[in-house]
């Protein structure tokens, strides 16, 4: 018997990915969008989880417009704390496997060294003190969680930095970007990977999941316009010259110590990642 997967945020691009990926492998997967079940809803959710009673739910439903969540911090925590909340009280009450992704933005970024999964926690903004929010009830709340923290997020599906470069690319001959903050591209394709792996077990617990390696906004712009074979020229710059309204974290590079004690398969480096990903979509 094919086991039961209920999907949050399915419409999202890691969201379409992982409905993807799971329908592919057999399972029995069933895709939420917020017009399906909103997770704010409490009455709803439980209603929903409690009549399909599936066997895993991976809760990728967020509010990640990071700029936004500082002008709305009730909305923001309204989806990704109590949202959160709600999943993970419907999912104990079925007894579902529980994934909760969450986001490198928990760190403050002051850090010289990578983060591990132990490492304190310390969110700059309301988008990270949102998401470490729904990391705490899930803790609180659920007896057989994932918590999946990712970062720099990239695939086929939705708005993300590779198509946004691409696309500038085609339009100008020469482009800024910011070279003072490092982190871990992640290709969504790899990303739903490792979390299928995680479901097949027991092996509860936090874990930092992105491509290995790590760069710059700049080095990462850089190497897609070279894999792209795009005459572009790439000028470093600093976050100071790009004032956003959230601040973001000068170092959110990860390091997969969870993944490598519990003897997962260790996950392929992000230029790798990304040639793919350009070479094939």
């Amino acid at each position: 018997m094919s086991q039961k997967v209920l999907i949050t945020g399915a419409n999202g691009q890691l969201g379409k990915e992982l409905v993807e990926l799971f329908t592919a492998k057999g399972f029995e997967v069933y895709g939420f969008g917020r017009d399906k079940m909103d997770i704010t809803n409490q009455a709803q959710v439980q209603e929903v989880i409690s009549t399909l009673k599936p066997n895993i739910i991976i809760h990728s439903a967020a509010h990640t417009q990071v700029d936004l969540a500082e002008s709305e911090p009730e909305q923001a925590f309204s989806i990704n704390a109590y949202g959160t909340r709600n999943v993970a009280v419907a999912a104990e009450a079925v007894g579902a496997k529980l994934v909760y992704v969450s986001t490198d933005y928990v760190f403050d970024g002051t850090n010289d060294e990578p983060y591990n999964e132990f490492s304190p926690t310390s969110p700059l903004g309301i988008y990270g003190k949102s998401k470490l929010a729904g990391e705490q009830f899930v803790r609180d709340l659920h007896s057989k969680f994932f918590i999946v923290r990712t970062s720099w997020v990239y695939g086929k599906h939705g708005a993300n930095f590779v198509k946004t470069m691409l696309k500038l690319g085609k339009e100008r001959k020469e482009l800024s970007v910011v070279d003072d903050q490092r982190g871990c591209p992640t290709y969504t394709l790899d990303l739903a990977n490792t979390i299928l792996e995680l479901v097949g077990t027991q092996k509860y617990g936090v874990y930092h999941v992105s491509n290995s390696g790590n760069c710059s906004w700049y080095e990462f712009a850089r190497e897609i316009f070279k894999i792209s074979e795009m005459e572009v020229q790439v000028n470093p710059c600093t976050t100071a010259d790009f004032q956003r309204p959230a601040a973001r974290p000068a170092n959110s590079v990860f390091e997969h110590m969870s993944i490598k004690l519990n003897n997962f398969n260790p996950i392929r480096h992000w230029r790798e990642a990304l040639n793919s990903f350009l070479k094939n979509n």
